[in-house]
């Protein structure tokens, strides 16, 4: 991948994220993404929302979560305890996310702790904070008890496999802390395989001599691999080495949107292949892939508000002082009039396709929620039913939702967990 692709990636996600996070101040009301929906229909799907278990796999929490500086009921984020609440948004895989860095003893130390602290958070949320609000499942079993129970529901799953340097005991460590998923990379290369969006370029063709060894680890230990983020040739060699179904937790696909962190028909056959599941990920970048003036504008942008970068797929946004941020709010606001961000229906258009691709019992749904994810109609955890009205309009069935919506990750989460 060039390094021009990569930029306009990381500007569409910085759209994406700000567009949302303008939207969180106050908890938003669901409604439906075309005006003058047929009230039957609506009504229809509000029902079998209300009844379906919506599980989402990749939502990114801050270092400093579950504090009184980013309280997980009221934090102005797009997915609080609050808006999962109001959205019928039942259950998220918190991501324990650590950027890549050096690797070495030093580096892989600092990845580690880092790794601990956001585990110490999640626990801290749900044993301490809100126990009587969510719950931590260990099991597909604990999953579906606790939504019984009327409580939200959090999973966990490690984003970037560098957190386990070249160390393989800490993948079941990890493990017994509650992760249930760890995807192998991320926007980086590192000692398990090759990134989809390093532009340095491959250095392994795929997985590592180690990244075989982590793999087979994984599957002894009944943690999922997830195959999100990797290149191309990760991606097939780790989905054909697993014994186990694996995981991509958030992708969506080239057929719509022709980027290097997408699946393309042969990664997707793959993944039906292995009985694995693709979580189509509702991140603008990776929906809908802008023309070239729009992402010059936005380069301008995130150029003037976060000289250095800091800005990159819209993680800097809430270093900005209050007025600060609503000029950069209102400017690309103006951007997206003019060249309209992705929407509910241009996500779904993913799912059509993987499902085409892969069926029925291969494809689920995930956000990226706090890390760029967000579309217009699905923009935080609140207006999660808009997902499931585009869904009843195109005709799926309420068997054929349920199983997008969550019951094809609880099976391969089970597949692993025996």
């Amino acid at each position: 991948m060039t390094r021009n692709s990569l930029l306009c990636i990381g500007l569409a996600a910085l759209s994406a994220c700000s567009q949302s996070a303008s939207s969180t101040s106050t908890a938003s009301t669901a409604t439906p993404v075309q005006a003058g929906a047929d009230p039957s229909l609506v009504d229809r799907a509000r029902a079998i929302h209300a009844r379906v278990f919506t599980i989402d796999t990749h939502k990114d929490i801050p270092d400093n979560f579950a504090t009184a500086a980013a309280d997980p009921k009221s934090m102005n984020a797009q997915v609080n305890l609050d808006k999962m609440k109001a959205g019928g948004y039942d259950m998220a895989f918190f991501a324990v996310y650590v950027g890549q860095g050096a690797r070495t003893d030093s580096g892989n130390a600092v990845a580690k702790e880092r790794a601990l602290n956001k585990f110490a958070a999640i626990h801290r949320m749900a044993e301490q904070m809100y126990p009587n609000l969510i719950e931590i499942a260990y099991t597909p079993a604990d999953a579906e008890r606790i939504h019984r129970s009327g409580k939200l529901v959090a999973g966990i799953g490690i984003e970037n496999g560098w957190v386990i340097g070249r160390d393989l005991s800490l993948i079941k460590r990890y493990y017994d802390l509650g992760a249930r998923y760890m995807t192998l990379a991320h926007t980086s290369n590192n000692d398990i395989c090759d990134s989809s969006t390093d532009p340095k370029g491959e250095e392994w063709h795929g997985l590592s001599p180690f990244g075989r060894q982590v793999v087979a680890e994984m599957n002894r230990v009944g943690m999922m691999v997830d195959v999100s983020h990797v290149s191309k040739k990760c991606m097939m060699q780790a989905t054909e080495l697993s014994t186990l179904p694996v995981l991509g937790s958030h992708s969506s696909t080239t057929a719509f949107a022709n980027v290097p962190r997408n699946m393309d028909d042969e990664m997707l056959a793959a993944i039906k292949k292995n009985n694995g599941v693709v979580q189509i990920v509702a991140f603008n970048g990776y929906v809908k892939v802008q023309p070239a003036v729009r992402d010059s504008l936005a380069r301008a942008l995130s150029d003037e508000f976060f000289p250095g970068g800091g800005g990159r797929g819209g993680r800097g946004r809430a270093a900005l002082p209050p007025d600060r941020q609503a000029e950069y709010d209102r400017r690309l606001a103006e951007i997206d009039a003019k060249y309209p961000p992705a929407n509910v229906v241009d996500f779904v258009n993913h799912i059509d396709h993987a499902v085409k691709v892969a069926g029925i019992d291969h494809v689920g749904i995930s956000s990226d929620f706090d890390g760029g994810g967000g579309v217009t109609g699905w923009r935080d955890a609140s207006e999660t039913f808009n997902v499931t009205l585009e869904l009843v309009k195109r005709g799926y069935t309420e068997e054929q939702i349920a199983k997008l919506w969550g019951g094809n990750l609880l099976r391969v989460w089970a597949a692993n967990q025996r």
